[in-house]
């Protein structure tokens, strides 16, 4: 089949679990924090104290007055917790992804305290019960929001871009290959161009990757700087919170990315739009596998790149005196998501290790031929936790099945000649087995994902990407407003 994708015969679409139950009230606070922990009390309306807290995703029940039923939560996918009335009959609350209203309680002196939005969006507080005024309470981006108060407005969080659940199209298992043709929407189609930039960031200035780690082989050979090549596409309007492609092993897949954003930014067809992101295509620090720069970035089970992405490289586009001068009001989206990953290989496994470790910065990723296999540094810390590397997503451990769901969107590609195909499941190095287990189990868990197994090809093979891409940005942003 040329540049379609189909499905196996052992590989059927199976529709994805909705989120609400295993989302709700876990996965998304940030490190350290417990699920629920992200509102603060607010005032129930005349009567005792009520603490009402909703971030994206978690929530505690509030306390409205004294005596009488207790008011009932109903939280759609996403939501901010809600809080219960007293005192008559229930109240109702519950926050549709991003809005955070809530409905008023009827009967009783008991009011309803404010709910807080969802990650990023600011949210509107649950209305008073009767004979009070409504209660406001935002939320910051990532959704740590103040709970509204009772009889008086409570304060409004920052604004952000929400992100709904839009089902489960395109979610599932597909197959390609074995001819493939360049998807048109990759190509120069004529449409408006954006601008690009490319600068360089020096590695012994760098806090986190400075070349210096004990752990690096020192006959492989470290950059001593990493090329930026950034692209901003037309539709981008300067000011506002721009969302955000990097890509790993910069320049890699950009000249496709340029290509996807001049043309599906601008589609007729509603479904086929993109968001007007900016690609960060951001170069490896060098050298290949155990005990080289870029295998220490990308293969190492921790929140490391994401941390070096999020607090170096994405300051520097903003910095970056060319850029600036061409869009002096610039800046990145906090939201997650808004933010998305792309890497094929290594590369690809660093897109899915930003996005498990650092959901709260990362939320949509494009893995191709990823290295979901034991690819870490014999000597790195985090072989005490992880001593299989990325193998452990899908090991006997089950990172992915024994964790709490995470707001992911993660697609994921491989192919039937990839690196290992016919080796052992006991060498932990066969990627073609890691991928489909991961599959598997990011099925089984619930996530929205999306399998495509390449026939006839190898190891990241161009042919793939330019025969899927198109569609995988599209799948990988559905939902984003």
């Amino acid at each position: 089949m040329t540049g379609r994708f189909r499905r196996g015969a052992a590989a059927r679409r199976l529709f994805v679990v909705s989120m609400v139950a295993a989302w709700f009230g876990a996965g998304a606070c940030l490190p350290g924090e417990p699920a629920g922990n992200d509102g603060r009390a607010g005032s129930g309306v005349g009567g005792a104290s009520g603490a009402a807290g909703a971030g994206a995703g978690s929530g505690a029940s509030g306390g409205g007055g004294g005596g009488g039923v207790p008011g009932t939560a109903g939280a759609p996918v996403g939501s901010g917790g809600a809080a219960g009335g007293t005192g008559g009959v229930a109240a109702s609350g519950g926050a549709v992804a991003g809005a955070g209203g809530g409905r008023a309680g009827s009967g009783g002196a008991a009011g309803v305290a404010g709910v807080a939005g969802v990650a990023g969006a600011s949210g509107v507080g649950g209305a008073a019960g009767v004979g009070a005024a409504a209660g406001v309470g935002g939320a910051m981006p990532g959704g740590r929001g103040a709970a509204g108060s009772g009889n008086a407005a409570g304060s409004g969080g920052q604004a952000g871009r929400a992100a709904t659940d839009p089902g489960n199209e395109g979610d599932g298992d597909f197959e390609v290959g074995p001819s493939y043709t360049t998807q048109p929407d990759l190509t120069d189609r004529g449409a408006p161009k954006g601008k690009s930039f490319q600068f360089s960031m020096t590695l012994a200035n760098s806090a986190i990757f400075n070349g210096k780690d004990t752990t690096l082989d020192r006959s492989k050979p470290v950059n001593t700087t990493r090329s930026i090549s950034v692209y901003v596409p037309a539709k981008y309007q300067d000011g506002t919170a721009a969302p955000v492609l990097v890509i790993q092993d910069g320049p890699g897949d950009i000249g496709l990315v340029k290509n996807a954003l001049d043309n599906l930014t601008a589609a007729q067809d509603p479904a086929r739009r993109i968001p007007a992101f900016i690609a960060v295509a951001v170069q490896n620090g060098g050298n290949d596998s155990k005990g080289s720069e870029r295998g220490l970035e990308y293969d190492t089970m921790s929140d490391r790149y994401a941390r070096f992405i999020h607090e170096e490289v994405l300051p520097a586009v903003v910095s970056n005196a060319t850029i600036k001068a061409a869009y002096p009001n610039l800046k990145f989206t906090e939201d997650p998501q808004g933010r998305a990953t792309l890497g094929c290989s290594s590369g690809a496994a660093a897109a899915v290790t930003m996005a498990w470790f650092r959901s709260d910065l990362f939320s949509r990723v494009l893995s191709y031929s990823g290295t979901l296999v034991d690819q870490q540094d014999d000597d790195a810390p985090e072989e005490a936790m992880y001593p299989l590397g990325a193998w452990e997503y899908h090991s006997s451990k089950a990172l992915i099945m024994n964790a709490a769901k995470k707001d992911l969107r993660i697609f994921l590609n491989v192919a039937q000649n990839d690196l290992g195909s016919t080796d052992a499941e006991s060498t932990h190095h066969n990627w073609v087995t890691a991928n489909q287990r991961t599959a598997a189990a990011l099925k089984a868990k619930g996530y929205h994902y999306r399998y495509v197994f390449a026939r006839g090809v190898g190891h990241c093979d161009s042919r793939v990407r330019s025969a899927t891409l198109a569609d995988a940005l599209i799948w990988v942003w559905r939902g984003y407003q």
